[in-house]
């Protein structure tokens, strides 16, 4: 709280007094708010202390005023008193409202709010302030909002924030106005107070696309205050600075928001500094944070120790985020000990998470009931986790119902999974609109799920675009010049993924185009990774360019893995040897693996070749 007296006068005259800790009592008013005496050396001080002490002597009003707020600033409650007394008999209202400050200090709450009405009345703004805080701690409201308004109206800052704060608190509206004022005039907490109702109302109305000068009105708030030193605001400026990548500054507001105490700042310096390389730095700011209490630095100094092999130092920091109120620290100890190979400890952390609420552990505790052969305890732990936005539960309970054969059900999960942006839930969705012949749903989720680099959505994409494709044209003179089709891209970006049906796909069309090294290459890739279509096409390729030896290596290794026309290719390739039997043994397993037309093909074959070695 600032001076018990008229501002005007008070500021003209030097009678200010600072009082104890009225202000801070009510919780209403930041230390550093606080209205401070001006500096003066200590000789300046005794001769201004003599010259009013010779002057109250003589019956000086003012004198006794100055002389009172003088000994009060300096704690001197005994002296102070009767010179404030004498002069607030004299009708000095600067006196009536130090006095009130004064009786305060000692206890005498309802004889202050006496002489601070006294001093209202008479139209002072600080006495109103002191008047409606006394009230409000009182419990009487309207009161204190009677007596806040005029301290307020009249530009009194204290008492436009403790207005503002007293209407917020009644949940009615002015409080955006008041603390406006007083923020406007330099009190730090209100402009805090005021970026965080304005972050919010931009929050509430994120879809309407208020936006950037909303965004910029609040951030303008939080940098006043964090420049008067507000803890707090600094680390909400670092954080919309962090956002929006201007990691330099946002780094030195975290940083002058920690080296005050503030050990979220901390924390969030540690991930900058982690994000940049420097660990070592980021451990420290970390450990600092965690110390004073923070279970996110903690969890950060958890999985820091876990990578680095250490795991009891990392089961401490895990406990000491859960003591210090943090769930995620229950979480990392299910993850610690189901890496660990503890089990039954991993289930009781995921459980002691996941009843709190923590989504991702209801999600890792159902997996591991999956896991154990109990799909039915794990079905209601998946439901909690998606229902709490968890993605991954939603696709996994998809997993679930669909292994059930319960389709739809399955459908409505992987649905809401993939609208949340999960890559192999949209993939799912694609291939059940195709299963349904809804090319156009079909198309659209997996071109979400190919964009997000799922091999199989692009596979899948591709083979929809190359369905639709029309024939080519005919050339009659000349080369064809052929452009790369959007299917194409797709069938080469899913290749390059690594996915085989599509190497083999690529293959094909470089073998069309007549570029028989990059055909070759694309089937090698996909039949060394366990093709049996792309060892049957090198093998054909091979055959073609006269190496058959080889292509047999591949069709073998094609027929083993259930390739019949590689099986019925091996055959040919033995019988032109006279290698009758083995000719025989490949034909009749063509016979077995079809296609219709190669098991014809293989009978005859087979036939022939007995009639031969019977002959």
């Amino acid at each position: 709280m600032d001076v018990m007296g008229d501002k005007a006068s008070l500021l003209e005259t030097g009678r200010f007094a600072q009082p104890a800790d009225f202000g801070q009592a009510a919780g209403l008013v930041h230390p550093a708010d606080l209205v401070q005496p001006t500096d003066r050396d200590e000789a300046g001080e005794a001769a201004e202390e003599a010259r009013r002490r010779l002057a109250a002597k003589a019956g000086d009003v003012e004198a006794m005023s100055v002389l009172g707020a003088m000994l009060l600033r300096r704690g001197d409650l005994d002296g102070a008193e009767p010179q404030l007394r004498a002069a607030t008999a004299a009708g000095d209202r600067a006196a009536a409202n130090n006095l009130g400050v004064l009786l305060h200090q000692r206890g005498y709450a309802d004889e202050a709010a006496g002489w601070w009405r006294i001093a209202a009345v008479a139209g002072s703004p600080a006495a109103a302030h002191a008047l409606g805080r006394h009230h409000r701690e009182r419990g009487d409201e309207p009161a204190a909002e009677y007596w806040l308004r005029q301290s307020a109206e009249q530009g009194h800052v204290l008492g436009a924030y403790a207005l503002a704060d007293l209407l917020e608190h009644r949940g009615v509206d002015g409080a955006e106005r008041w603390l406006r004022a007083a923020a406007e005039r330099g009190h730090r907490e209100a402009a805090y107070r005021l970026a965080r109702m304005l972050d919010r109302a931009a929050g509430a109305d994120a879809d309407t696309g208020a936006g950037a000068s909303g965004a910029e009105e609040t951030e303008q708030w939080y940098r006043q205050a964090a420049a008067r030193g507000h803890r707090r605001a600094a680390l909400q400026l670092g954080a919309i600075l962090e956002k929006r990548g201007e990691l330099k500054e946002a780094g030195r507001w975290y940083l002058t928001s920690a080296k005050d105490g503030e050990a979220r700042a901390a924390c969030a310096l540690g991930f900058l500094l982690r994000d940049a390389g420097d660990t070592e730095s980021a451990a420290v700011w970390w450990l600092r944070a965690a110390q004073d209490g923070d279970g996110n630095a903690a969890n950060a100094l958890g999985a820091l120790y876990a990578e680095r092999g250490q795991p009891q130092t990392a089961e401490r920091w895990y406990r000491a985020a859960l003591d210090a109120g943090d769930d995620n620290g229950a979480y990392n100890l299910g993850l610690l000990c189901a890496q660990q190979g503890r089990i039954g400890q991993a289930e009781q952390w995921y459980r002691r998470a996941a009843y709190a609420g923590h989504r991702e552990a209801a999600n890792a505790l159902a997996i591991l009931l999956l896991q154990s052969g109990d799909p039915a305890g794990a079905e209601p732990w998946f439901s909690k986790a998606a229902e709490a936005g968890s993605v991954d539960a939603a696709f996994n309970l998809g997993i679930l119902y669909a292994g059930r054969g319960e389709e739809r059900v399955a459908l409505r999960c992987y649905e809401r999974a993939a609208a949340a942006g999960h890559t192999e839930a949209a993939l799912q969705v694609g291939i059940a609109r195709l299963r349904e012949g809804d090319e156009q749903q079909a198309e659209r989720h997996l071109r979400c799920a190919a964009g997000a680099g799922s091999a199989e959505a692009a596979y899948r994409l591709a083979a929809l675009l190359d369905a639709r494709r029309p024939p080519r044209p005919a050339h009659e003179l000349g080369e064809t010049v052929h452009e790369k089709t959007e299917c194409e891209e797709w069938y080469e970006r899913a290749a390059g993924q690594g996915h085989r049906r599509a190497q083999v796909r690529v293959g094909m069309m470089a073998a069309a185009r007549g570029d028989v090294v990059e055909a070759a290459r694309w089937y090698r890739a996909a039949a060394e990774a366990g093709s049996r279509n792309g060892a049957f096409n090198l093998g054909l390729l091979l055959a073609r360019e006269g190496s058959e030896p080889e292509a047999a290596v591949w069709w073998t290794r094609a027929a083993d893995a259930g390739h019949g026309r590689a099986a019925l290719r091996l055959a040919l390739v033995y019988a032109r040897r006279g290698e009758l039997a083995e000719g025989q043994r490949w034909a009749d397993r063509a016979v077995t693996l079809g296609p219709a037309e190669v098991t014809e093909r293989a009978a005859r074959l087979s036939d022939a070749l007995r009639d031969e070695l019977t002959a």
